[in-house]
């Protein structure tokens, strides 16, 4: 059986896009109908979602935070414990800003759909931690990175218990994302990082 890596290394840059948000496609789509099957409404999770500046001003506080932490653990760690097989870099280097932060809000908008309006509400935290954390499977055969996104999970969901504002937990995830994309759009984790 090929590696993620072995098979990512053979799509082109369009395939990889297009499978990326095909991909974000399907889990709204299984959020809408899991919706409907679990808590009776193809919709529920959008009224989870309130709109407020003050969601988003703690979503935007809680990225910083994250993004401050991984970029003092790029500075200390090895750089093969950031190996996720090239996919990020492939994803995010050749874009535009415009780009990674279209990119950032569907995987925001539809993982916490999902994950947190769906998962975790019908299953509890632990439950939608693990999954989450399973789903990105590149991840898997990283300690470090798999570790790193349980944590970022159960953060993400300890926030959506603490606001019960979905709003708040999908500005966090799309600030993270595209904080992170521009950085390695614009080689900042590089540089940071430490080389073996």
């Amino acid at each position: 059986m090929k590696s993620q890596k072995e098979i990512i290394k053979h799509l082109s840059d369009k395939d990889l896009l297009l499978n990326l948000y095909a991909s974000q496609l399907f889990m709204l789509l299984l959020a809408f109908f899991a919706s409907k099957l679990l808590l009776g409404s193809w919709f529920a999770p959008l009224s989870m979602i309130s709109f407020s500046s003050e969601a988003i001003v703690i979503g935007f506080l809680i990225a910083i935070g994250v993004v401050v932490v991984e970029l003092v653990f790029v500075r200390i760690l090895p750089k093969r414990f950031f190996d996720d097989g090239g996919i990020n870099e492939r994803v995010f280097k050749k874009r535009s800003v415009v780009h990674i932060l279209i990119l950032s809000l569907t995987v925001a908008i539809c993982e916490e759909i999902l994950f947190r309006g769906v998962i975790q509400t019908s299953f509890g935290i632990v439950i939608a931690s693990i999954i989450f954390a399973l789903i990105h499977i590149r991840y898997l055969t990283h300690p470090f990175l798999f570790g790193f996104t349980i944590i970022l999970s159960f953060l993400l969901g300890y926030v959506y218990l603490v606001t019960g504002n979905l709003l708040t937990v999908i500005a966090a995830h799309f600030f993270i994302d595209a904080i992170l994309g521009v950085f390695i759009r614009f080689n900042v984790l590089e540089k940071l990082g430490k080389n073996p």
